[in-house]
């Protein structure tokens, strides 16, 4: 027995935006939120724009969201869209956008009851009572696949690390996959969020929740990306090609809405925190030791990634993302060691195919980044 659940509607192609303007409205007043660069570069926010301009819908455009968006900047976008009115949102960006419109979403409706003291970490246990606004996405990178998980990653300060927070009420009503929009995506940011799809594809395939459905996706996922994966260690991929890559993203965001991730991701959010790693990057540098463990535990889903991927080994997996990933980041067994305090208490520790201690994750550590 198994559950799939998958309640975004995604439209992909050329001027997937323009051409579907019923799809991105979903009320009377929009919030737009991007980032201080993301949105506008890509091209994504002047398309959202014209579409607004043209219905005469009022909006909001809050593109305050920094990279690895914090819980406070949530809270504050949300009270941004309770001053403004809006009824719906639509978020435009990388990740860090995407996923931070899911939280301002639920702060946007429900305002501090006592006006003045609102716990923000309610927002983890799900203690919010009224429904969050609607959203439509535009993902302008192609990695995280925020535009079709429930989920949303926030930096918490007072844990000095990220966290995620889930409800299947922050689902996007509406996906816009185009191509054109990662087109002058900076190389290393397109190897980089490449990278968290071939994580989040991977951890997925292997995790303890996965099901028939969600191995199906992942596979072709993965046969997606392995087609085109390559193409980035010479540079950045043809114009033709970069909806394929967003496809690829989406389809890993629709694996892991089913299964989680595992300790790839976990472990990887204080590389992000204390040493600015990008996230992709991250996950990169802890995927290949995971990969090994995993295969001892399944080793016939190995062989099935590895034929998707159109490769030989797990060795040619992690030689790829050498070339993919130049990092001279340096590391201390201190730092190892005192991260692991947090990172064993994650929930996804518990989806690994294998059995994970602290012990365990300190000697991961130590054999990918010492």
């Amino acid at each position: 027995m198994f559950n799939y659940y998958m309640p975004v509607r995604i439209i992909t192609g050329e001027n997937a935006v323009s051409e579907n303007a019923d799809q991105l409205i979903l009320g009377k007043r929009a919030m737009i939120v991007t980032g201080a660069h993301s949105g506008r570069e890509s091209g994504a926010l002047d398309d959202i724009t014209a579409v607004l301009d043209s219905r005469k819908i009022p909006y909001l455009v809050y593109d305050r969201i920094e990279n690895n968006p914090s819980i406070e900047s949530a809270a504050e976008g949300g009270s941004a869209a309770r001053e403004f009115g809006a009824d719906f949102m639509i978020a435009a960006g990388g990740g860090s956008p995407l996923d931070a419109a899911k939280a301002i979403a639920v702060y946007a409706s429900n305002p501090p009851e006592d006006g003045s003291d609102f716990e923000l970490y309610d927002i983890f246990g799900g203690k919010y009572k009224n429904k969050p606004l609607p959203i439509a996405g535009i993902p302008t990178t192609a990695g995280t696949g925020s535009e079709v998980t429930p989920y949303s990653i926030l930096t918490l300060h007072k844990e000095q690390t990220k966290k995620s927070f889930s409800s299947p009420e922050v689902f996007f009503k509406t996906a816009f996959l185009d191509g054109k929009y990662i087109v002058d995506l900076p190389l290393q940011t397109a190897r980089n969020t490449a990278v968290d799809t071939l994580s989040h594809l991977i951890e997925g395939f292997t995790n303890k929740r996965s099901s028939p459905a969600s191995d199906y996706i992942a596979l072709e996922g993965l046969r997606v990306l392995g087609n085109n994966i390559g193409i980035l260690c010479d540079g950045t991929p043809p114009a033709e090609l970069c909806t394929d890559f967003l496809w690829a993203s989406t389809l890993g965001g629709m694996v892991i809405a089913q299964t989680g991730t595992t300790i790839v991701h976990s472990m990887g959010y204080p590389l992000t925190y204390h040493k600015n790693i990008p996230h992709g990057m991250a996950n990169g540098l802890l995927l290949g030791e995971y990969m090994r463990r995993a295969d001892k535990e399944m080793p016939w889903k190995t062989d099935l990634y590895l034929e998707a991927l159109g490769m030989d080994s797990i060795d040619e997996v992690c030689e790829l993302l050498k070339k993919l990933l130049p990092c001279d980041t340096t590391f201390t067994e201190e730092e190892l060691a005192e991260w692991t305090n947090t990172t064993i208490l994650a929930k996804n520790v518990k989806s690994c195919p294998f059995d994970v201690t602290r012990e365990l994750e300190i000697k991961m550590y130590k054999t990918c980044l010492l």
